[in-house]
């Protein structure tokens, strides 16, 4: 069968290949055990590089964490942070005087734009069972207009984030999560305000699907120039992409501008969708500054050795709230919203 409107197809592991105005995807799947009193994992971390884990020893990682799993202070400038949490929890915390905890579906929207101080940890509440985590954090990039806008993050909970089921001919069903953009009559809670996803004539769509066995879903046409592209992350069946057979950990490029085809095979399959016009402007990028020249590279690295981006004004860079706090944010000018547990 003739595999139309299909780019190219690449293999995928934690770390997916991104494109304009994309720029980086982790999936972070870790299995952690029960926890300690101190939130993090209730068995030996021997053999570990503590401090740079990422071994998925024993089915996890402890990444930059030394007692918690997770990402202590750490800075950024110049794009945003999407961090879509299937299962587990976060304990956000940056520069600003934000924090929070957040999970279980819920979504958190963080644009760096001039720069801030962020950790992300991976506290391990449970004490009798284990603390699976599952994630994506996406970075998407800002365009130069808005690459040193002030920072703020925004929270979507799990219970406001629109699901639809498409049912199709047959009656099989494939339910999507919008994270970004729109589907049918269906629109995605809004980004920060500075985002490039802001604008609607961006096009910037962020879908999580769930495929039953035999479904078939259809992607309409968008742009000449949308860069749309296809994770199948995990299944253990195959699918067909325009009639093109794919198995489960592979990137998908297919054309923006058609119609594209989806048939799912006998097995569940789970497929992120990523699309969106590009920004295209120069790219330079140094760990987590992302800018247009390697002078405002130059700048990012001068003013945050200088600056801290606002310092950090918690005890502890691995800093994590207590086991029993629930779903929470507070935000920069003192507004709270909570979600309980």
């Amino acid at each position: 069968m003739e595999h139309k409107n299909v780019i190219g197809i690449q293999k995928i592991g934690a770390q997916w290949g991104m494109e304009d105005p994309f720029l980086f995807c982790a999936h972070h799947d870790d299995q952690f055990p029960r926890g300690n009193e101190h939130l993090g994992p209730a068995t030996s971390l021997e053999g570990r590089n503590i401090g740079s884990d990422f071994s998925d020893k024993d089915g996890f990682s402890m990444y930059h964490g030394d007692t918690v799993p997770g990402f202590p202070a750490h800075p950024h400038r110049g794009f945003e942070t999407i961090t879509i949490v299937l299962k587990g929890l976060i304990d956000h915390f940056d520069s600003l005087g934000g924090e929070g905890r957040y999970g279980n579906g819920d979504v958190q929207w963080m644009t760096a734009g001039s720069g801030c101080q962020h950790a992300e940890m991976f506290p391990l509440v449970h004490t009798d069972h284990d603390n699976p985590l599952e994630l994506f954090q996406i970075w998407l990039n800002l365009p130069a207009k808005s690459k040193m806008v002030a920072p703020s993050y925004k929270m979507h909970w799990a219970e406001e984030i629109p699901v639809i089921e498409h049912i199709d001919a047959s009656g099989k069903k494939t339910t999507v999560r919008l994270i970004a953009g729109k589907m049918g009559d269906q629109r995605a809670l809004p980004p920060c305000p500075d985002s490039w996803a802001a604008e609607e004539k961006n096009s910037v769509g962020i879908f999580l699907l769930q495929l039953e066995p035999g479904a078939h879903i259809s992607l309409p046409a968008g742009t000449p120039t949308l860069q749309r592209n296809l994770y199948f992350y995990r299944g253990e069946g195959t699918l067909e992409v325009e009639g093109l057979e794919v198995q489960a950990q592979h990137r998908i490029k297919v054309n923006g501008n058609a119609t594209i085809q989806i048939q799912n095979g006998p097995e569940v399959s789970f497929l992120a969708v990523l699309e969106g016009e590009p920004i295209a402007e120069p790219v330079a990028q140094y760990g987590p500054f992302v800018m247009n020249t390697q002078h405002e590279i130059r700048a990012a690295i001068s003013d945050f050795q200088r600056t801290g981006f606002g310092g950090w004004p918690w005890k502890e860079a691995d800093v994590v709230h207590n086991r029993s706090t629930g779903r929470f944010a507070r935000y920069i000018d003192g507004r709270v919203e909570e979600r309980g547990a």
